[in-house]
């Protein structure tokens, strides 16, 4: 694309949008977001080494660039996402002797099981997964082409990265090549310096190989991220996604191979997640940013990882569902610790049941209104916006349409702020607040008349909701009874209640007071506190 039609099309999209900031590792600061070649985009993401199930570690990195690859569409960017898969490595190579079964066996058995784990967690926006052994032609390709250069040597089979090569080696890690850690062994005999890399390793007995100028061998693990993001995305590409413990030493020498070979940068924002460990929390819906993002080192230090006994993710999907997984992941910002626990997950769930009560509020009382997909359910049939600009309305001088204007305003400043998740979710508990609050002033009970300004008021605002909440991968379909695990019962426990307030309102209004107070104490004694208030009756966990 020629100078001039890139500054022409930057100006199109900008012309449409605020300005999105995003935080690049590279400069340590937050830059405008200037795509390439507008509107299109593209970001790669280094995905798992499949050997084992996933945990849900291996989730975090999805989730967040699932949901930032929706915002860059919602705001009428053209988004192409690569997640590889590494299916040859160490790792995998340990397992299949272990196993007794081929390393090709065993990768194709943990891909589903990633595959299957990112469906429910409603990761669905990834255009290519690229496997390492589909791609051995252009990753020897890229070691030849690094090899004539004269930035990688060949020793007896083993070809390395030579580090004293890149003078700009440890810019995005500010580390140096001497903090390098390189394979030992035979390997470390035969470096020029320690901090030099494997780009190609020689074959050791039975071990899985292919051939290539240097010998049977297999490839080395950057190299595989170098060759596949290349291939799709080209030389230069806008983002490079992980975790913030990939930063050194795969980020590093990815970045190094890539830049050596093509003489120009790999990425031009560089975004790395904040890590989950195990430790004390926040609270649900309280400050967004709990956690300040940490080190490289601390964040490596305490992450959940398979040898630290995490795993076992689809059981974890099956008590708690993918949603509430998913919003958990959603509710601090990116680059933040995640402070992960079974407790957390029953926080998350506890207000999502929240959503899951308005939600069926929101149908009883627009249940007269028809709908196809979902009968009775008329949240999940509301027309919802799919870019920024057909989201844009005029409130008029409705109190309750101004005050939906201004959260949309505010949930697009969060997330142009740099992606911030933690931010928009607390706009939405705000908006969830706001629409409970319009019910009660109003009286707006089941089969509400549809003519009703209020109902219309009030369809029209959640709708909004509905638009914000989708954006972030929430909310897309209904989830009550999905599983047989805890969450579905919990949202089941919430239509209950929800239900022996209706009663109990009814009973009351009867002036039948000993019914009314009969429900209140039998739900005290079950652990559910009513709170009686001007706008209405809500409920919570008593402790």
């Amino acid at each position: 694309m020629s100078t001039a039609t890139e500054s022409q099309s930057q100006s199109n999209v900008s012309s449409k949008q605020p300005e999105i900031r995003v935080y690049n590792t590279l400069s340590k600061s937050k830059e405008p977001f200037q795509p390439i070649s507008p509107p299109k985009v593209g970001i790669y993401l280094c995905g798992p080494t499949v050997y084992a199930e996933s945990h849900i570690g291996h989730m975090v990195g999805p989730v967040i660039f699932d949901t930032v690859k929706r915002y860059l569409r919602y705001c009428g960017y053209e988004v192409t996402w690569v997640v590889n898969i590494t299916d040859v490595d160490d790792k995998l190579i340990a397992k299949s002797r272990q196993r007794g079964i081929p390393v090709s066996q065993i990768a194709c058995e943990m891909t589903a099981d990633y595959l299957a784990n990112l469906k429910e967690l409603g990761v669905n926006q990834i255009d290519y997964m690229p496997r390492a052994t589909d791609h051995i032609p252009e990753i020897i390709r890229f070691i030849e082409q690094l090899v004539e250069k004269g930035h990688a040597y060949a020793v007896d089979g083993d070809v390395f990265f030579d580090v004293s090569k890149d003078p700009n080696y440890g810019e995005l890690s500010n580390r140096s090549a001497d903090a390098q850690q390189g394979e030992g062994g035979e390997a470390a005999a035969k470096k020029r310096s320690p901090g030099d890399f494997a780009l190609w390793k020689s074959a050791k007995g039975d071990e899985i190989a292919w051939n290539s100028p240097w010998g049977k061998g297999r490839p080395g693990w950057h190299i595989e991220c170098s060759a596949m993001s290349h291939e799709i995305l080209g030389q230069t590409f806008d983002i490079h996604g992980g975790g913030l413990d990939l930063m050194f030493p795969h980020h590093e020498n990815e970045r190094a191979q890539s830049t050596c070979c093509h003489g120009k940068p790999m990425a031009k924002y560089w975004m790395h997640n904040g890590l989950m460990r195990a430790g004390e929390r926040g609270k649900v819906g309280g400050r967004s940013d709990r956690a300040e993002p940490a080190s490289q080192e601390e964040a490596a230090a305490g992450k959940i990882s398979r040898s630290k006994g995490a795993g076992g993710l689809a059981e974890v999907i099956r008590r708690h569902t993918g949603e509430r997984i998913r919003f958990f992941l959603l509710r601090t910002h990116y680059r933040s610790t995640i402070i992960y626990d079974e407790e957390g997950l029953q926080e998350a769930g506890a207000s999502l049941e929240g959503f899951y009560r308005f939600f069926n509020r929101f149908n009883e009382i627009t249940s007269k209104i028809e709908t196809s997909t979902y009968p009775g359910q008329l949240f999940y049939e509301l027309p919802t916006a799919t870019t920024r600009e057909t989201g844009q309305f005029e409130p008029g001088n409705d109190s309750l349409l101004v005050e939906m204007h201004a959260a949309r305003a505010k949930f697009l400043a969060a997330m142009d702020d740099d992606f911030n998740t933690g931010s928009a979710i607390s706009v939405l508990f705000d908006i969830l607040r706001t629409l409970n609050r319009h019910i009660d002033q109003h009286g707006l009970g089941p089969n509400a008349d549809p003519s009703d300004p209020n109902v219309q008021s009030l369809v029209k605002a959640t709708g909004v909701l509905r638009e914000l909440s989708v954006v972030l991968g929430l909310f897309v379909k209904p989830t009550v009874g999905v599983g047989d695990g805890e969450a579905g019962d919990a949202e089941l426990l919430g239509s209950v209640i929800e239900l022996l307030i209706e009663l109990r309102k009814e009973a009351r209004a009867r002036k039948d007071y000993a019914t009314g107070d009969a429900i209140r104490d039998r739900l005290a004694e079950l652990g559910v506190a009513l709170l009686d208030k001007k706008e209405g009756t809500s409920w919570e966990r008593s402790s």
